[in-house]
């Protein structure tokens, strides 16, 4: 997305933002259905984007596919009660974006981010709590989680690219090559445009993850072009620019600045704005909030992945 405020980029990693920072003017995008659907037992809002051609994917800025968004402002709180509702209400969604779900399958799950920094450290931290099958399966079988079908889980934890010299998507690739996941999940800290979604918004997608996107760090993409194997990834935003939370509040201001031929002062905005734009800020208490947001990922994982008769 682009202000008009200057001539700096406000990034956002969430399709429900791209959807929403396109002028209302324009109407609605030939391509791109949104439906939305709210929880009042739950609190919980659920944005359904599906963009179906390549003009709607162009004027979103993302990939065509399918882009399910939890919003739950309660996740800031520590409800363990609620936090399982959500893990529940992000489980039934995973059933229909993770494909062919009814069929035993081998499933390899990624968690990306820097566990030394806490607000990149969301994938690492799911990964710690996820129920993992794959190597059990393959010693004893089945039988010794006394179950008939059952899906194959891994996981790694490929670190930053600074840590181990290359780029996370060639890991991955030569796993997907050894070991012959049916799909690979993706797990990520993502940026926001908004900090009413900070920390208390997932979404869930099919079109894969082109990780450090959202922060101007742009690395490899873990696609299925990529992989060679369907990739479902979910993210939550973790950081806002902080040129974002700069125009929030100052945008109304310039625009009456404007109507008084003020153009000193818009230039100064602008300065300001561009200095800004490779700043981000988190939450104070963003170390006790990864570690809930990662369980009620994990568990989400967790309840869908056990549901094959």
């Amino acid at each position: 997305m682009v202000s008009d405020m200057g001539n700096y980029q406000v990034r956002t990693d969430l399709a429900l933002e791209a959807r929403e920072s396109i002028d209302e003017a324009e109407g609605k995008i030939r391509g791109v259905i949104v439906s939305e659907q709210y929880r009042e037992d739950t609190d919980i809002r659920v944005t359904k984007v599906v963009i179906e051609s390549k003009n709607g994917a162009k004027a979103m800025g993302k990939p065509m596919g399918t882009y399910i968004t939890l919003e739950a402002p309660r996740m800031l709180h520590a409800d363990e009660d609620y936090h399982r509702e959500v893990s529940e209400e992000l489980a039934s969604h995973m059933c229909e974006v993770i494909p062919h779900m009814e069929k035993e399958q081998s499933v390899l799950i990624v968690g990306l981010g820097n566990r030394d920094v806490t607000a990149d450290a969301l994938g690492p931290n799911v990964v710690d709590n996820l129920y993992i099958t794959r190597h059990v399966v393959k010693e004893y079988g089945k039988a010794a989680y006394n179950k008939k079908n059952m899906h194959m889980i891994s996981s790694i934890v490929p670190g930053v690219m600074a840590k181990t010299g290359m780029e996370t998507a060639e890991i991955i690739r030569g796993i997907v090559v050894e070991t012959h996941p049916s799909v690979v999940i993706v797990i990520d800290a993502l940026a926001a445009r908004s900090t009413k979604r900070l920390n208390r918004t997932i979404q869930l997608t099919n079109t894969g993850i082109h990780p450090g996107s959202g922060v101007g760090n742009h690395r490899c993409a873990l696609t299925e072009d990529s992989l060679g194997v369907p990739v479902v990834a979910i993210g939550v935003p973790t950081v806002v620019d902080a040129a974002t939370i700069v125009n929030d509040v100052l945008e109304q201001t310039l625009v009456k600045m404007r109507q008084l031929e003020c153009t000193v002062w818009e230039d100064d905005f602008s300065k300001v704005m561009s200095e800004l734009n490779n700043m981000y800020v988190t939450g104070k208490d963003i170390d006790e909030t990864i570690k809930r947001l990662s369980y009620t990922i994990s568990e989400a994982l967790n309840i869908a992945l056990s549901q094959l008769e």
